[in-house]
């Protein structure tokens, strides 16, 4: 890496491994540096962090630290979700989503301070550093990109503690113990990685999960709940309006309550090895399934059919890390195309970490009970299925008579 950078905008949580690096960059780079803290409904009090920036000698003027919880959730989650979009057939992308929006805000800053460089502390193994990457690139192509894990040998958590200590970065007590595992927190899930979760054999220690109860300890009792939608998007609970971040979270507590969204998977690494995580979705989970329940009553079968198609694709961009690109653009104004019939309620109930649609019902439904019941009707004439039948079979029978000559 090109060592003339003047000012660079750090991605920044306050934690050891960026407080490591904001450190770093002064030392190594010897230039001036911005730090960037996101808000993305992680949980966590940020406040800490301008703290911890300002003892380490950045500028209150080069602190930001920017609530982007409804634009997380309005601009990113809910087009993702008018996808139906999972990775690999179970993983609800909460990680891979937020990356796009953190490079965004990140560029911005960059942009509004004159920083010639941003920098990011994803490590070399993973797939956050493509997508915030890919991300950077795609508002500046001329952007200095610093990777520290990329290019320093504090390749353990004691040489970063001992890098801490010969600097005097301030750790809190709870930082100095070892933490168990890896975890990223947004409005959408928390994840975990490493540790006992390393072998695939090894189950996941209750203690494990912060979000949800055991589906064992949750209520005995179902808890229903109806999910308003307005052109393929959420809006309201049980009546209520609410804004995006606040409706998924009022879905995240409802969902934690009952057990619902824990997830154990082997994925694909874009990079190209296998990982374990784990993973709380409450809120998430109760989402697809609602807004699929929608969609079975107002989307044509032709249209429902090709989305499903394309969901793979779409859900694979985002893992990737190429939510700015111009192909997940054109896949989302199909999917968006498909969304403006897509208003109504659902039914939800929550018991012991399932969630069962109840319920369903469209302002434009395609379910027509004067077509599909089992009594008698006007509407519909049996005698045309034999037809239907012979045309769609004409290819076996003239395949099966060839076969007999």
């Amino acid at each position: 890496m090109k060592k003339n950078v003047k000012k660079v905008v750090l991605a920044y949580s306050g934690g050891l491994d960026t407080s490591v690096i904001l450190k770093w960059l002064q030392t190594e780079y010897n230039c001036e540096v911005v730090t960037f803290t996101a808000d993305l409904g992680q949980g966590e009090e940020l406040e800490p962090a301008r703290a911890k920036a300002l003892k380490l000698g950045i500028k209150p003027e080069n602190i930001f630290i920017e609530d982007l919880r409804e634009e997380f959730v309005r601009d990113f989650v809910f087009p993702m979700f008018r996808a139906n979009a999972i990775y690999e057939g179970e993983y609800l992308l909460g990680t891979s989503i937020a990356r796009p929006l953190i490079a965004k805000a990140q560029m911005a800053i960059a942009k509004k301070v004159g920083a010639d460089a941003v920098s990011h502390g994803a490590t070399g193994k993973g797939n956050d550093q493509v997508r915030f990457e890919l991300g950077y690139y795609s508002f500046d192509p001329d952007i200095a990109v610093i990777a520290p894990w990329r290019e320093w040998d504090l390749n353990s958590r004691a040489s970063l503690l001992a890098f801490a200590a010969q600097h005097d970065i301030p750790i809190e007590k709870k930082n100095t113990e070892e933490s168990p595992y890896s975890m990223d927190a947004n409005l959408l899930h928390i994840s975990y990685e490493g540790k006992s979760l390393e072998d695939p054999w090894n189950a996941p220690e209750e203690a494990m999960w912060r979000w949800t109860v055991s589906p064992e300890d949750a209520p005995d009792k179902a808890e229903v709940i109806e999910i308003g939608f307005e052109g393929g998007d959420p809006v309201s609970i049980d009546g209520k309006a609410l804004s995006p971040a606040a409706l998924l979270k009022t879905l995240n507590d409802l969902g934690s309550k009952h057990g619902v969204g824990r997830l154990d998977i082997v994925e694909n690494r874009f990079v190209g090895m296998k990982s374990r995580g784990c993973y709380e979705t409450p809120g998430g989970t109760i989402l697809l399934k609602a807004h699929r329940a929608i969609e079975s009553i107002a989307l044509d079968r032709g249209e429902a059919h090709t989305k499903d198609e394309l969901m793979p694709r779409y859900a694979e961009l985002i893992y990737n890390g190429y939510w700015w690109s111009n192909e997940r653009r054109m896949l989302q104004a199909a999917i968006d195309a498909t969304q403006e019939n897509v208003s109504g309620v659902a039914r939800v109930g929550l018991y012991k970490g399932g969630v069962s649609i109840l319920g369903r019902k469209a302002k434009r439904s395609l379910f027509s009970a004067a077509y599909s019941t089992f009594e008698k009707d006007e509407v519909y004439n049996q005698k045309d299925a034999a037809g239907f039948i012979r045309l769609n079979a004409l290819r076996f029978i003239i395949g099966g008579k060839a076969k007999k000559d």
